[in-house]
């Protein structure tokens, strides 16, 4: 192929795939000319009779793919390609021999439906790449939150975390919340979530993801943030869902998060085995269970000692407990108490008699009521009676 000289413009004189892609760059806002590596001397081969091999669609779709490796815009490369198109057509060697309409017309349907094969490989090499991209990154993103919240590799978190916004050098609260149905990423629920948090002025210092069926936010300890994201997550969740949300003690440090996840991770647990009122839960303030259940053992020998009796009256020993339960949770009010169970008030009182009868603690007594009581509250943490 005959080249023209620097100074001819393309369109007046023979090809010069170099002037035409500097000039289709100029029109592509600068997308780098080596993009179109070898285009220019396709389209004056298909011209000629010329074809569109294998091949070439193998280089277009490498081409593709390293425009998203160097985050060009695809919109840019499409621009780039089309406007190589329109330059170069009037100097392709096939249109300036062409003697006639028809053959014009034939070599600009050879030409353009040569540059459309192309330009659609160098969109499923960019595609491609961006999939790569996407998954490898979402692999990272998995690694890094399954090491933030099981407290692994903390020597590499703290750089880690600022690739996602975080600065773990500061102090944050992890929440947590549950509903009727796991959290999975890119699940409708967590996906609202994000969208939320994307539109806050905080979103990059905010992580959510998810964490064996549980939506898991980090936030920055700072003022009224964490009240505000746990009222904006409510009102995103929706009041139909049967949703808790547990809320993690504010930690400072790499290590910080998996401490906090863990302590919203019990006040979540806590509150749902002792079937505590409202949606939110907060671990300051269920700290006298974490006393109850720190020794197990001995939460579970009292247990034994004080409910075990109950096992052998007619009543199933979990009806007797939701009853101690509704009765203490009234301010030991049996009024109050039968309101809550919706039985009557004899019914109630029957009940604790049974009690006081098969155990010899008596709800009536001060310190016998308290022992009562503690007790009720370690057989929800424990899951007593269970089965049996």
């Amino acid at each position: 192929m005959t080249r023209g000289t620097p100074s001819d413009p393309p369109g007046t004189g023979p090809l010069c795939p170099r002037d035409v892609a500097e000039r289709a760059s100029r029109e592509a806002c600068g997308v780098p000319t080596d993009l179109l590596e070898g285009y220019v001397a396709l389209l004056a081969a298909i011209s000629t009779g010329g074809g569109l091999d294998g091949e070439e669609r193998r280089r277009r779709r490498d081409i593709g793919a390293l425009a998203a490796e160097r985050d060009v815009p695809m919109r840019g490369v499409v621009d780039l390609y089309l406007s190589a198109t329109w330059i170069a057509w009037p100097s392709l060697p096939g249109v300036l021999a062409a003697t006639g309409a028809d053959t014009l017309r034939r070599i600009g349907e050879a030409v353009f439906h040569a540059a459309d094969t192309a330009i659609t490989a160098v969109a499923e090499g960019y595609e491609e790449a961006q999939r790569w991209s996407l998954r490898q990154e979402e692999s990272f993103r998995r690694e890094f939150v399954d090491d933030l919240l099981d407290g692994r590799r903390l020597e590499t978190l703290a750089g880690r975390a600022e690739r996602y916004g975080l600065r773990l050098a500061g102090s944050y609260v992890v929440v947590v919340a549950a509903g009727a149905q796991p959290f999975v990423d890119g699940g409708p629920a967590t996906r609202r979530v994000e969208a939320v948090v994307d539109g806050s002025h905080t979103s990059r210092e905010v992580l959510v993801t998810t964490k064996d069926g549980l939506l898991v936010c980090v936030a920055p300890d700072a003022g009224d943030a964490v009240e505000e994201f746990v009222g904006r997550l409510l009102e995103t969740l929706g009041p139909d869902g049967g949703w808790r949300i547990g809320v993690g003690r504010p930690q400072r440090g790499p290590g910080g998060a998996v401490r906090s996840f863990e302590q919203a991770r019990q006040a979540l647990r806590m509150a749902q085995r002792l079937e505590l009122p409202g949606q939110v839960h907060l671990a300051s303030e269920l700290l006298v269970y974490q006393v109850l259940i720190r020794d197990r053992a001995a939460l579970a020998d009292l247990v034994d000692v004080v409910l075990e009796p109950l096992r052998a009256g007619r009543i199933r020993p979990e009806t007797l407990l939701d009853t101690l339960s509704a009765y203490f949770a009234a301010g030991r009010v049996a009024t109050a108490a039968a309101q809550q169970l919706h039985i009557g008030v004899r019914t109630v009182t029957y009940r604790l008699n049974r009690v006081e009868a098969l155990t010899g603690y008596s709800v009536y007594d001060p310190q016998q009521g308290f022992t009562l009581q503690v007790a009720v509250l370690g057989a929800r943490l424990l899951g007593w009676p269970g089965d049996t």
